[in-house]
Order: C-alpha cells, then structure tokens, then sequence
C-alpha cells in the first residue's frame, strides 16, 4: 500500500509539471481581440474579407475569429498549439515560395507583431 501511495504521489507530482512550467514561464497571455485581430486587420483584411480577392481565390475570410480558424478551402490556417504548422505563420513569416508569401504585393508584417500572432497560436489561439 505504501508503494501505491509513493507511487501515485509521484504521477501527481509529474502531471502536474506541465502547469508550474507554464505558470513560470512570465509570458503575458495574447488576446486575440486586442493583439493580434488588430494586426489581421491592418495587414490582412483588404483581401480576406467577404468578397475580397483573398476570400475569393481561397475560402478564407479573416474578418473574425471564426473565419480565420475555419481556414480555407483547401485546409487550416491555424492549428492552436501549432506554431510551426500553422500555415498563416508560413505563409506571413516568408517560409512558403515568394509567390504565395503573404501579405501578397504588400510590405512584410513586422517581426514584433508577427511574434504576437506565434506567440498567440503557441499559446492556444483562444478567442479571447
């Protein structure tokens, strides 16, 4: 019995691990609503909005929260968690041939706020 108890203390303990490192981790939660929706909007929307170009050639109307994690015709944009298989942080960070780069024909997103955008997705993509 008391190497059950050992034992279970010690599961608990380990589960718990993931929560104290996250907790410790300092890093401000990332609101979609007043971090990142803002940045889409500057840098995205003109062309995935309904009936914009982007939404048109794609599916993927980025106008809220829902549209932008329904993706696309052709799959998701954001998979929550995901930093290195969202295809938005492909696509924006410039890891996809130039042709399809995003924001198409315009200036890059600026690194700090593409880093809002990761950090978001790596810490969930709540709706928030």
């Amino acid at each position: 019995m008391k190497n059950i108890k050992k034992t279970f203390g010690k599961l608990i303990a380990l589960s718990l691990f993931p929560v104290v490192i996250t907790a410790c981790n300092n890093e401000p939660a990332v609101s979609f609503s007043q971090n990142v929706k803002p940045i889409l909007d500057q840098h995205c929307a003109e062309c995935h909005q309904a009936n914009g170009a982007g939404t048109v050639a794609s599916g993927f109307d980025m106008s809220d929260y829902e549209g932008l994690m329904a993706g696309t015709r052709f799959g998701p944009m954001v998979i929550a968690g995901d930093v290195e298989g969202s295809n938005l942080l492909v696509l924006i960070e410039g890891r996809a041939d130039p042709s399809i780069s995003m924001p198409h024909g315009q200036k890059s997103i600026p690194k700090e706020e593409i880093e809002t955008i990761r950090t978001w997705i790596k810490q969930g993509a709540k709706n928030n």
